[in-house]
């Protein structure tokens, strides 16, 4: 670091600003000068760069020069093309053995214990629409309960929340979007972090309730009851039975205590949105810091948005415990690349409009960044979206790029936290899981203080390490896990957000 830019890498041949510089200034590295203006956050080239010649962030290609670039010249879109090139998928070659705590000394939290053993961060009611012919009738079950004067005798439930959605009719019976909705279904029926779940279907949907119990071997009891509109004789009636089923729920709920558990029994989903050419230098990695020392402590850390981790996966592959875990994620990617194809997209239609005008240029830049969400311990298995995850560790769940499909699945995999890394700033939450915003870099905190949770740009301003960042980003993890409110949970976001992933053909 110098007093005007960020090298991160010997072989690197461009440096970011660390804040704006302007045309003409010295650029702190051999007498070098700014050729042109360069915006806070975004390339510029600290050596000859020929045309046709690599551009190398972080040690590692991330586009081509598309004309000569010479030293001092802002480096981005204007100069910057992708091309083929080899990238080797050397399995497992950076899988170490993981330093884990001892187990007397593992860092605990206040979690709700459930019957089954599984443990909460929050205690919430959940009812969940399984068509979007239901969305009315669910939210206006929970209406029943949004008022303080509602909740009042049950100071210990988080309070009761609806989960509309889009689709679950006009799909293909079996095909790979009702199986993602099935899994979401059943991911949320059995999430810890909801005492009771009400299950409200029409009646003729493709995504059946009876389907979904049966084909995701859940049964009803006294906190998961299921039913539908068309049996129940309407809008109005199944309004008032779905408000005496909730009203019967409350009392048990009310009953369950926070107590403390190891860390372990913790899963964090790791995501970003509106990333800016400092997400890969502050933020993700102080985050990737936090997720080794949750694994360290026996917890699991969830990576995501496969299309924003594509011109990185070699990294990944790299970290896989067996070449079977690294041959399931190239299975995800390839699954992709035909998927964009037939529709008429591509893998690289990224960074957005946004990341670009944080400095992002390439999707390879974006990926590189994206992937240090994920920090360095081995990656131990991948899932399909919204499959539950069992291993303990560092996983990843095949996803969008779009944060709330990709939180949805990463919350009905088991998530029961979530951090949220963002450069251009964002509103984000996610209910029933408490979600931390992370800012990369200082200003955006400052200017967006009631929203970030966390500032990560004191990384750039060169007060703390990435190391420190990602301790103190861990223990406001343990802390949030034990009940403490996140800026999201206080402005009362999170239950807007439920996206369930749809593929294929609406018909």
């Amino acid at each position: 670091m110098t007093a005007f830019l960020i090298k991160l890498h010997d072989r690197d041949n461009i440096a970011i600003a660390r804040d704006d510089i302007a045309s003409g200034a010295s650029l702190g590295i051999n007498g070098l000068v700014a050729s042109t203006a360069i915006p806070r956050g975004h390339k510029v080239s600290i050596a000859a760069v020929a045309e046709g010649e690599a551009i190398y962030k972080y040690g590692q290609v991330i586009g081509f020069a598309s004309i000569d670039i010479a030293p001092g010249q802002h480096v981005h879109t204007h100069n910057v093309a992708l091309k083929s090139f080899d990238r080797d998928y050397d399995f497992g070659s950076a899988a170490r053995p993981t330093d884990f705590v001892p187990q007397e000394q593992r860092a605990t939290f206040q979690g709700f214990v459930r019957a089954d053993g599984r443990v909460g961060t929050r205690n919430y009611i959940g009812i969940l629409s399984t068509v979007n012919c239901s969305a009315t009738v669910v939210n206006q079950i929970a209406a029943a309960f949004s008022r303080p004067e509602d909740m009042a005798a049950f100071p210990h439930v988080d309070g009761v929340v609806a989960f509309p959605h889009a689709t679950g009719c006009g799909i293909e019976a079996g095909g790979e979007g009702h199986r993602n909705l099935q899994r979401v279904m059943a991911g949320f029926a059995r999430h810890p972090n909801f005492a009771g779940v009400l299950m409200v279907g029409l009646g003729c949907e493709v995504n059946q309730v009876a389907g979904v119990l049966a084909d995701m071997g859940l049964e009803q009891s006294d906190t998961l009851y299921a039913m539908t509109i068309q049996d129940t004789g309407g809008t109005r009636q199944t309004v008032a039975e779905g408000i005496a089923r909730v009203k019967a729920m409350l009392p048990a709920a009310e009953k369950a205590r926070r107590q403390t558990v190891p860390a372990s029994h913790l899963t964090l989903a790791l995501q970003c949105g509106g990333s800016d050419g400092y997400s890969g230098i502050s933020a993700n990695p102080a985050l990737g810091a936090a997720a080794d020392l949750l694994v360290r402590h026996g917890g699991s850390a969830i990576l995501s948005e496969t299309p924003e981790i594509y011109g990185a996966e070699h990294l990944l592959i790299a970290r896989a415990q067996s070449r079977e875990v690294g041959e399931k994620l190239i299975e995800r990617i390839k699954w992709w690349e035909d998927y964009t194809a037939r529709n008429g997209g591509n893998m690289n239609n990224n960074p957005s409009p946004g990341n670009k005008a944080g400095g992002l240029t390439t999707i390879l830049e974006k990926a590189l960044g994206a992937a240090a969400k994920g920090g360095t311990t081995n990656l131990v298995d991948v899932y399909k979206y919204a499959e539950p995850i069992t291993a303990k560790g560092f996983v990843f769940m095949d996803s969008p790029g779009y944060d709330s499909a990709s939180v949805t699945g990463q919350v009905a995999s088991g998530a029961n936290i979530v951090c949220f890394t963002t450069g251009r700033g964002s509103v984000f939450g996610f209910k029933p899981s408490p979600s931390l915003k992370l800012a990369t870099n200082t200003p955006l905190y400052n200017r967006m203080t009631e929203d970030m949770d966390i500032n990560c740009g004191r990384v750039i301003d060169g007060e703390v390490t990435i190391a420190q960042m990602g301790q103190e980003i861990f223990d406001r993890i343990l802390a949030v896990a034990s009940g403490e409110r996140t800026k999201s949970e206080e402005l009362g976001m999170g239950g807007n957000e439920f996206t369930p992933w749809q593929i294929g053909a609406t018909m």
